[in-house]
């Protein structure tokens, strides 16, 4: 089955810093991961599955395409930078893994990249703590697919209580 993505490469370079001149290949994959882990984790399998269904089908409208529109893809843009951020400076070729350099800028050093890291994902948890409160109120009425998960499937995750990696 096809995936739809739930932002556009338009959406990433508008509501970030990402550079319009990125190569869209480098990206796409990692907001894959982040809908994946991420968003899906936060939807549970069979919202995430009705509104992926909806988009394939371009049939999302009323409740879904308000609660994608104002926030899963608001969550999903700073996953996706979360995601994408540890790779931005490294590419992949038949001559090995290296990292790119630039003419007019210097490369960035680990701590710098962390932090720019930590604060997308400040962004995206302060979207899930909307989405959180939004659903506490709406998804019984409005989201019957958010409490129908069985056995196997991803149940949404109702806390927002990231506090960083632990090492």
């Amino acid at each position: 089955m096809p995936t739809a993505l739930f932002i556009t490469r338009e959406d990433l370079v508008r509501y970030t810093n990402l550079n319009g001149n990125v190569d869209t290949d480098k990206f796409l994959g990692y907001i894959k991961i982040a809908q994946e882990i991420h968003i899906q984790n936060y939807l549970g399998t069979k919202l995430y599955e009705k509104i992926e269904a909806d988009v394939l089908a371009g049939t999302l409208t009323g409740n879904y395409l308000s609660l994608v529109q104002n926030y899963v893809q608001p969550m999903l843009i700073h996953f996706a930078m979360v995601e994408y951020l540890p790779f931005a400076a490294y590419q992949m070729s038949n001559s090995g893994i290296y990292r790119t350099t630039n003419e007019k800028g210097n490369a960035l050093d680990k701590t710098e990249v962390d932090f720019l890291i930590s604060k997308e994902n400040n962004l995206a948890q302060y979207y899930v703590g909307r989405f959180l409160d939004y659903m506490s109120f709406n998804a019984a009425t409005l989201f019957p697919e958010y409490y129908t998960n069985t056995n196997d499937d991803v149940w949404p995750d109702k806390s927002n209580r990231f506090i960083g990696w632990v090492l």
